[in-house]
């Protein structure tokens, strides 16, 4: 029998996003319905960068849009969320999230949105800094992967490297908003759904996008 080729696909996401963590649940299952004919790959946003690495505080809208998202697709956020919320001090680092998801990321075996949905409930449950580098042992020691090699990853000039990359990548594919779910075609990159979509709905639009176009692999990010 012939093997099926796989569709490509880009799921651009931002660690301390909340519609992110909002979007997370029906992409899961979006994923698990189709893994017999897609390849996801997750690359990080830079939603928290130079000028915009603050502190919680400076960004009043949070508690508001927490309510708003939990309304619109049912997620939960922690005890620690409301209390990271409230004490306003925490530092939104877009950088060192990535950093640290790219250590998860590059472990043998790893499932890619096993990582990133441990390392959102670091910071939507738990309310943890994602700046720090206990943050990335524990969720190794959890997923069953080697805390030293993640945490001395994370630490090294080269998680950074990979963090740019990724915000080079979503810059290269145009993507400004998040989170975003890109099928890759040969006519380019094609945007799924948004943050309330749900997994039904997602997967009828790849249904009907494979219908009118052709699959083709991921543009690897730039170095």
């Amino acid at each position: 029998m012939a093997s099926v080729e796989c569709a490509s696909l880009t799921y651009a996401f931002d660690a301390y996003c909340p519609w992110c963590y909002g979007f997370g649940p029906a992409l899961r299952d979006f994923a698990e319905d189709n893994a017999h004919r897609i390849r996801l790959s997750v690359v990080s946003a830079g939603l928290h960068t130079g000028a915009r690495a603050l502190p919680v505080a400076a960004y009043p809208h949070l508690p508001a849009e927490r309510g708003r998202i939990a309304r619109l697709t049912g997620v939960v956020f922690g005890a620690g969320y409301d209390g990271a919320l409230a004490r306003g001090t925490a530092v939104l680092d877009s950088v060192a999230a990535a950093a640290g998801l790219a250590a998860l990321r590059d472990q043998p075996g790893i499932s890619e949105l096993d990582a990133v949905e441990a390392v959102q409930r670091a910071w939507f449950v738990d309310g943890r800094s994602l700046s720090d580098a206990e943050v990335y042992r524990d969720i190794a020691d959890e997923l069953g992967l080697d805390a030293d090699a993640v945490t001395t990853a994370y630490a090294s000039p080269a998680g950074r490297v990979k963090a740019h990359a990724d915000f080079r990548t979503l810059r290269r594919l145009r993507v400004t908003s998040y989170p975003t779910l890109l099928l890759h075609t040969a006519h380019g990159a094609d945007q799924m759904g948004g943050a309330a979509s749900t997994a039904a709905s997602l997967t009828a639009a790849l249904d009907q996008r494979l219908t009118t176009t052709i699959p083709q692999a991921p543009i690897p990010p730039l170095t």
